[in-house]
């Protein structure tokens, strides 16, 4: 990773979870092992792909992937494409709409390969996916609190972690 889009020197960003990389690298080598053995060489979970239509999935499967790929740039360009000179909670862009939008974006990806097989196996792994990355936002949101303090609090109460719309309750 280059220092652009890294942490490193940036005074400006809070931080992430220090295995935060390596497990998300290693959960994408995991899934793309399951999910290519299992959609296309034993097909043995993949049953109920041939009760939903190849257009909808197809579909489903080119949209769920489109907007990770919108969401994924988008967070990256807002996160790392300025140094701000006063460090600040970020709120512009789709970090305005939700607090974790290029986890939400990763695990869209794997959602919307999925969508292609509908490959049982791949969706247990996606379930500890969401696990994972919901720890690391946590994680994440602890190290923001402590750097911004309330004015990260009040994001978090204005903004949702996830799905724009879609609030804890108070």
């Amino acid at each position: 990773m280059s220092e652009q889009w890294g942490h490193q020197n940036r005074d400006d960003l809070a931080g992430e979870y220090r295995f935060g990389d390596a497990g998300q690298l290693i959960l994408l080598v995991m899934f793309l092992i399951v999910w290519i053995i299992d959609s296309f060489t034993l097909r043995y979970s993949t049953f109920a792909a041939e009760y939903v239509s190849a257009y909808i999935r197809v579909s489903l499967a080119l949209i769920f992937l489109g907007l990770s790929i919108f969401l994924v740039t988008e967070g990256m360009r807002i996160v790392f494409g300025e140094k701000r000179k006063i460090p600040a909670v970020i709120t512009k862009g789709v970090f305005g709409r939700m607090r974790h939008p290029l986890y939400l974006g990763s695990i869209l990806f794997y959602v919307g390969l999925w969508t292609f097989t509908l490959s049982l196996f791949s969706a247990l792994l996606i379930v500890g996916i969401i696990v994972f990355y919901h720890f690391i936002a946590r994680h994440e949101e602890k190290l923001l609190v402590a750097k911004f303090g309330e004015e990260y609090e009040q994001y978090m109460r204005s903004v949702p972690m996830w799905i724009p719309g879609i609030r804890r309750p108070s």
